[in-house]
């Protein structure tokens, strides 16, 4: 799993032996972008679109390793009840530690504007590290939202690692993901829950992709009442820019 802004320029100014400065290096704000759509919308596990397809999209700037953004997606209303469209802002600073180990930290904002009366939103942080073991990228994390009203007056806490391979030479990309959640945000009559995932991504060019992916999560839902965890597979259509 897985996805920076501060000024617009960072200038170092470097003395020569004579004492005359060198010109200023100037960082210049990268902007990158991505949309889908997908046939059925899962935040780890968890059925958030009601079984049907849904739109989503992104935009991130970054500038020296750090970085904001915004990503969305429609819900379904209905079955999930934090009405029809997900916000999320983020903020935080990524690097890497030679030519193997990279990090990330950040913190995130789930909004969601136009649900019905009561608290909804939440803010969550999060950490990860990740390494090159040949091929393979293997990346773990964690991610923290403290008690809010949204969350029941609860915490959350969410634990994860992710794999992602490449097979050389041609355009597919295997991944394998593996979730836990202790808290709010589960299906589960203990507030606890496994999450996974495996999936392939095909790359149609330098731009668009095809994935699929079979997703699920542990739940104890109640007889008649719709499943938000049961397994299913997952066709995602998506750009990056």
């Amino acid at each position: 799993m897985l996805m920076s802004v501060r000024s617009l320029m960072a200038a170092t100014i470097l003395a020569t032996s004579s004492f005359v400065a060198a010109p200023a290096v100037a960082q210049d704000i990268e902007l990158s972008g991505n949309s889908a759509i997908v046939s059925e919308y899962r935040f780890r596990g968890v059925d958030l679109s009601g079984g049907d397809i849904a739109v989503q999209g992104g935009v991130d700037a970054s500038i020296g390793g750090f970085y904001v953004g915004t990503w969305g997606s429609s819900l379904d209303e209905d079955t999930v009840g934090y009405g029809h469209t997900e916000l999320d802002i983020y903020g935080g600073y990524g690097g890497s530690i030679g030519d193997t180990f990279s990090y990330d930290v950040g913190v995130l904002a789930y909004l969601y504007p136009n649900a019905g009366p009561g608290d909804f939103d939440y803010v969550e942080f999060y950490g990860s590290v990740g390494a090159g073991v040949g091929p393979a990228e293997v990346s773990v994390g964690v991610a923290y939202a403290p008690k809010q009203d949204s969350l029941g007056s609860t915490d959350n806490f969410y634990l994860y690692s992710d794999v992602g391979v490449g097979i050389p030479d041609t355009p597919i990309s295997l991944s394998a993901h593996l979730g836990y959640t202790d808290g709010f945000l589960t299906f589960t009559n203990d507030s606890k829950a496994f999450d996974w995932s495996v999936g392939a991504d095909v790359a149609l060019g330098e731009i668009v992709s095809v994935g699929v992916a079979y997703i699920g999560a542990e739940g104890d839902i109640a007889p008649g009442a719709y499943d938000f965890v049961d397994d299913t597979i997952v066709v995602t259509l998506g750009a990056s820019f």
